[in-house]
């Protein structure tokens, strides 16, 4: 993935410190000679971006999670932390405006395997805040809330004060349950910022034609009790009514059995799962939580558990992680899904 050719091979992290507070301390000289001589340069960077012109369609503004910003113009240099917001990018065809990757936890669709391959990897997790300026991005586009960690270094303030826009997937804004109308309006709210708003509308219709054709096929089919099981062997991580993961399982032909879960995610004991009686197991496969094989030999291997429907019969299907986010994939994990809990629809 990343091979270190986005810079030469002696500029160092070191240097390129030592070159970030060099020419910090010379835009602070500036601005105090600048201040002292003819007004502030803030009021002259202001009267520049004011009379810059705009592209065809803009200035943009968007309201992201509470952060206001306006785009004079499509940005051009983007590093997007975390998969889904890259795969998104890629579907509306802005290969040519990522500068930069981080943080991949399943494979990617194989229609953009090719294209996601070629853009610089920062880091395996999120990266530092100087590793994501080394990047030199206009924007930075973050799929968890993780992406901003304050106690990381990048808030999107410090992203702010350093002339970098930001952008959060809206399912981590954290206000109501995501609904798969969510994942079609930050298509068509990203299809805006980059001026490709008709690309959007495509891709929202041919996702929507997805979901259609697969909660058509399990119409009136009778909704099967699925228990998500993301990790945990204590008590059990899952999915909760808050999630998107609800939705795709409903519009699947299937009732999510921790649905009045009032969180996106959350922790059950194991009683309750055996209580609920599922007879599907979602399990959501992503880097870092052990593989699909170890998931299921612990579900299977459990006393406690041998009872539950979904365990004698050893139902299970597997979703990528990234699947049952706001982004391009929720729409085939809905088929997917489908598949699995009604396969005589599909037969």
């Amino acid at each position: 993935m990343y091979d270190g050719t986005s810079r030469p091979p002696l500029f160092t992290p070191a240097r390129r410190r030592h070159a970030l507070r060099a020419t910090a301390a010379a835009v602070a000289l500036s601005a105090a000679l600048l201040t002292a001589g003819c007004g502030s340069s803030q009021d002259t960077a202001q009267d520049a971006k004011a009379t810059a012109p705009s592209a065809e369609g803009f200035p943009v503004t968007i309201d992201n999670c509470g952060v206001k910003t306006t785009y004079d113009k499509p940005p051009s240099r983007v590093v997007t932390i975390h998969q889904h917001p890259a795969e998104l990018m890629l579907s509306l065809g802005l290969k040519d405006r990522m500068a930069g990757t981080a943080f991949p936890d399943s494979a990617v669709l194989p229609e953009l395997r090719k294209d996601y391959e070629a853009i610089p990897e920062l880091a395996k997790k999120e990266p530092s805040f100087e590793r994501v300026l080394e990047a030199e991005p206009d924007l930075v586009y973050g799929g968890y809330g993780s992406a901003f960690a304050e106690n990381e270094g990048r808030s999107r303030k410090a992203f702010t004060d350093a002339g970098i826009d930001t952008h959060l997937n809206r399912e981590y804004c954290g206000k109501k349950r995501v609904t798969m109308k969510d994942t079609y309006n930050e298509i068509r709210t990203i299809g805006r910022i980059f001026g490709v708003s008709d690309r959007a509308d495509k891709l929202v219709s041919k996702l929507q034609a997805r979901v259609d054709k697969a909660a058509t096929a399990v119409k009136g089919e009778p909704a099967a009790p699925v228990f998500v099981y993301d990790s945990g062997d204590k008590t059990a991580f899952t999915a909760g009514g808050k999630s998107l993961g609800t939705e795709v399982i409903r519009l699947a032909g299937g009732k999510n059995v921790f649905g009045d879960l009032d969180d996106v995610f959350g922790d059950v004991s194991w009683e309750q799962v055996v209580e609920r009686k599922p007879e599907v197991i979602a399990i959501y496969d992503y880097a870092g939580a052990g593989s699909v094989e170890q998931k299921k030999k612990f579900l299977l291997s459990q006393s406690a558990l041998k009872d539950v429907p979904a365990i004698k019969n050893k139902r299970f299907v597997v979703l990528p992680l990234t699947a049952t986010l706001v982004g391009v994939r929720s729409a085939y994990a809905v088929e997917d899904l489908a598949r699995g809990i009604h396969p005589e629809s599909f037969a």
